[in-house]
């Protein structure tokens, strides 16, 4: 049985460049609504990790807002953010989709830092009436988007090795408390016949890799040392 406290991602087909980006954080939809002069526009955000799961999701929000006259989106895919896609869906050219792709590309996830990726935005939008003009409709939609991200729940994803440790069931608890304690990021438990693997995920560096071992010695008085694995994508909570 395995049961694992973050959640890790399949293995990217190409190396990356990078080791780490933010993205959204794992669970359903996030959904935000703003009204500009009788307009109705609902920003739809899903962490998508391939293009058709982005595409996945105006599909679904066509189904789900059939009767609305606009469906634009924008997704930015991969962690060396390769994949960059938009859509105007009927809008005038360059009003609604380059401005949502750009408030996802431009978004700041740490001071100076725009890294955000693995995320599609679709804003639905029921007419109000009322023409906004070009330069109104890009505020709108950009402002659709932005507004989302700051309220939006995100995570950092990060290329970890991961390691294992075989300690007895009875230590493995407070071993599972104790590296918690100590800032180390667990990736998952399995539970066998005669004892428990604890893993333990850190960064893919010699020294860390040592450090990290050197402390599992220290907290289980020579009994249990690391064991390093491959690597993997983890989610790991921004600070």
């Amino acid at each position: 049985m395995v049961r694992s406290g973050i959640r890790l991602g399949r293995m990217q087909e190409q190396e990356s460049r990078t080791s780490a980006y933010t993205t959204l954080a794992a669970g359903p939809d996030f959904r935000h609504e703003i009204e500009i002069k009788r307009s109705r526009f609902i920003t739809v955000l899903r962490r998508a990790g391939t293009e058709d799961e982005a595409r996945d999701l105006v599909a679904d929000l066509r189904r789900g807002f059939h009767d609305a006259r606009h469906h634009c989106s924008a997704f930015i895919i991969g962690p060396d953010r390769t994949i960059q896609r938009s859509s105007d869906d009927g809008e005038p050219a360059g009003t609604a989709g380059i401005p949502m792709l750009e408030a996802l590309v431009r978004r700041e996830t740490a001071p100076g830092v725009a890294d955000l990726s693995d995320v599609c935005a679709v804003v639905v939008r029921y007419f109000g009436g009322v023409l906004l003009g070009a330069g109104g409709l890009v505020r709108a939609y950009s402002e659709s988007v932005s507004g989302a991200l700051e309220l939006a729940s995100m995570v950092r994803r990060s290329r970890l090795r991961i390691c294992s440790a075989a300690v007895p069931h009875a230590a493995a608890g407070r071993l599972e408390n104790d590296l918690r304690a100590a800032g180390f990021v667990m990736a998952g438990t399995s539970y066998g016949a005669q004892d428990t693997v604890l893993r333990v995920a850190v960064a893919d560096q010699a020294g860390v890799l040592a450090a990290a071992s050197e402390h599992v010695r220290l907290l289980t008085a020579g009994g249990a040392d690391l064991a390093p694995e491959g690597t993997e994508w983890v989610d790991v909570p921004l600070p």
